[in-house]
């Protein structure tokens, strides 16, 4: 029967099958090419629009994440519009101010740990955002004002326990005395009622009592640091910041808790070229 199918109808049957073939090629080019459009098509919104997410997201979903943002940096909307802008390379430890094509300033950074520390009912892992940022402030010689995590790294380093000492509230010494706050400060209370101001924080200095490293309240003197943030900084939000350092010795190498730190000549250099709204490309 098939023997007389092909006999009779063959020619018939040979057509339809290749027509078949034809048509799936067809379908798997069409496919193909719409991808390749679309593709294109988002590429060029992320250009347009200067957001690197968008080009991320599409080159996950394509596989092709292997491309490196220092690759990228010739597709971004601030080299198109020949406006300055900053790139951060995490592998590198290094910071390019470029217009362009050309470099006008770079100079060798710190960067993230990606160190995670747990205790005190928290948790944190101390990388630097990769991506897009921006430059949403500056500051000259910046205080730093310490997250919680800071008093439960010095209490790891030691040994000791932490204890939160909110507004208005005492800590018993043990002594007769207490650790409260009076003025916007946090200050020790004797026992005879006279009381010393325990003045600004000090990075390994934290102010101890029974065994317990104690978290001052935001906006006392005790949690407001001076000089460890160097000389200037470029605030990135969300915490973050590009900026000065007393530890000069920590450039070159991943130690930070997630800020970029530079030498304090180099952000002096560095801090009168770069406007707020400078695009900052961190990989």
């Amino acid at each position: 029967m098939p023997s007389r199918i092909l006999s009779y109808g063959g020619r018939t049957v040979w057509t339809l099958i290749t027509g078949f073939v034809i048509a799936a090629v067809l379908s798997v080019m069409l496919l193909t090419k719409t991808a390749e459009l679309r593709y294109q098509r988002d590429v060029n919104r992320m250009v347009y629009n200067d957001n690197l997410g968008v080009l991320s997201e599409i080159k996950t979903k394509l596989g092709m994440t292997g491309d490196s943002l220092k690759t990228l940096m010739t597709e971004t909307a601030a080299e198109a519009a020949n406006k300055p802008y900053l790139v951060v390379s995490m592998a590198d430890h290094m910071l390019w101010y470029k217009q362009g094509k050309e470099i006008l300033f770079e100079a060798p950074v710190a960067t993230g740990s990606g160190k995670e520390l747990v205790g005190g009912s928290g948790q944190w892992r101390f990388e630097t955002p990769r991506g897009r940022l921006t430059v949403k402030g500056k500051d000259e010689n910046p205080a730093w004002v310490p997250p919680d995590w800071h008093y439960v790294e010095q209490a790891h380093k030691k040994g000791l326990g932490i204890i939160h000492l909110d507004p208005g509230e005492s800590i018993p010494t043990g002594d007769g005395g207490v650790i409260t706050t009076r003025n916007g400060e946090v200050v020790r209370r004797y026992g005879n009622g006279s009381a010393v101001s325990l003045g600004g924080g000090v990075e390994g200095k934290e102010i101890v009592v029974n065994g317990n490293i104690v978290v001052p309240p935001y906006g006392t003197t005790a949690r407001r640091y001076v000089g460890v943030l160097g000389t200037r900084r470029l605030e990135l939000g969300d915490g973050y910041g590009i900026h000065g350092t007393d530890h000069p010795e920590s450039i070159g190498r991943s130690v930070s808790h997630g800020c970029v730190r530079m030498r304090n000549e180099d952000i002096e250099r560095l801090y009168p070229m770069v406007g707020i709204g400078t695009p900052v490309y961190i990989y």
